[in-house]
C-alpha cells in the first residue's frame, strides 16, 4: 500500500489522532520543558533523541498491531510523534551550518511520509514491512544530523553525548526487530539487525563506562543500565520460547522502556557535563 493511499484511506482517523496528541496537557508540559536548544551538546542530545523516536514509534506501532501493551503503546506512539515534531522544529531552527540545515530540509518530507503511515490506518501485518522501511529512512537522516552536530562540536564530550544518545535508539531498535520476528513480518534480515544492535549496545556501554569524562553520577546510572540490560537481553533471547509469545513480547516492550529511561538520563548527564 502506498503512502498516498494511506492518506486517502482514513484522513479522519489521522485528524482525530493528531488532535488527541495536541490536546494532552501532560505532553504539552513535557514539551515546554524542551522548548529550545540550549547549546551544541543539547542539540546533539536532541538530534540523537530523534533517532530513538524513529525506532520507538515503529516499536509502538508493531505492539499495537500485535495487541501487546496496546493502550500503553498507543500513548507512546502519540507522545513520540509530538515530541519528534517539536524537536524537529527546534533543530531545524538551531542548525548552525548549511549542510546541517540541508539534512533537516531533506528529513522533513521523509518524516511527513512516515507520520502519515503511522496514523493513516490501523496497524496491520501487510503494512509492517513498508513501515519499517520508512522508519529506516527517518533514522538515516536523523543520524546524519546528529553526526554533523557532533563534528561541528569537535570535542570528545560531543562524541560521548552522541554515543550515549545512540544507546537509546539501539534499545528501541532491538525491541522493534524482536516484534518484527514475533509477528512473522517478511524481513529476512531482522534477526541479523537485532544481533548487530545488541553487539553495538554492549560495546558502547563499555566505552561510556571507561570514558574519563564519566562523573560519579554517570557511572551510577551506567551501573543501573547494566542491570536493566541483563533483564532486557534475557527477554530478547526468549524469542520463540514456548507458547508464551505474548508474555515474552510484553517483557521485551517493558524492558526496552526501562533501559531507555536510564540511557536518556545518561545522555543528559553527558550533555550537561561541559556546562
Amino acid at each position: 500500500m502506498t503512502i498516498a493511499s494511506i492518506r486517502k484511506r482514513n484522513p479522519a482517523l489521522r485528524r482525530r489522532f493528531v488532535a488527541t496528541v495536541v490536546a494532552s496537557p501532560l505532553l504539552l508540559g513535557r514539551m515546554r520543558a524542551w522548548a529550545q536548544v540550549a547549546d551544541l551538546n543539547d542539540a546533539i542530545n536532541k538530534a540523537g533523541r530523534q533517532r530513538m523516536l524513529s525506532q520507538r514509534m515503529a516499536k509502538a506501532w508493531l505492539s499495537i498491531g500485535l495487541g501487546i501493551e496496546a493502550g500503553r503503546a498507543q500513548r507512546i506512539l502519540g507522545d513520540s510523534m509530538a515530541l519528534f515534531d517539536r524537536q524537529f522544529v527546534e533543530l531545524k531552527s538551531y542548525a548552525p551550518t548549511k549542510p546541517i540545515r540541508d539534512t533537516y530540509a531533506s528529513l522533513e518530507p521523509v518524516w511527513a511520509d512516515y507520520k502519515a503511515a503511522l496514523v493513516g490506518q490501523q496497524p496491520g501485518k501487510p503494512a509492517a514491512a513498508a513501515l519499517v522501511e520508512l522508519d529506516a529512512r527517518v533514522l538515516k537522516l536523523a543520524h546524519q544530523g546528529t553526526v554533523q552536530l557532533e563534528q561541528h562540536s569537535g570535542k570528545s564530550l560531543g562524541r560521548l553525548v552522541n554515543i550515549a544518545g545512540r544507546e537509546r535508539m539501539l534499545s528501541q531498535r532491538m525491541a522493534k526487530f524482536y516484534l518484527v520476528q514475533a509477528w512473522g513480518v517478511a524481513l529476512p534480515d531482522a534477526g541479523k539487525e537485532l544481533d548487530g544492535a545488541r553487539a553495538e549496545f554492549v560495546q558502547a556501554l563499555k566505552t561510556l563506562r571507561e570514558a574519563p569524562e564519566a562523573t560519579p553520577a554517570i557511572r551510577q546510572e551506567l551501573e543501573l543500565a547494566d542491570q536493566q540490560w541483563t533483564f532486557f537481553d534475557n527477554a530478547l533471547k526468549r524469542l520463540g520460547d514456548g507458547t508464551q509469545g505474548g508474555q515474552r513480547a510484553a517483557e521485551v516492550f517493558s524492558s526496552s522502556e526501562n533501559i531507555l529511561q536510564v540511557m536518556d538520563r545518561v545522555t543528559g548527564l553527558y550533555a550537561r557535563a561541559g556546562a
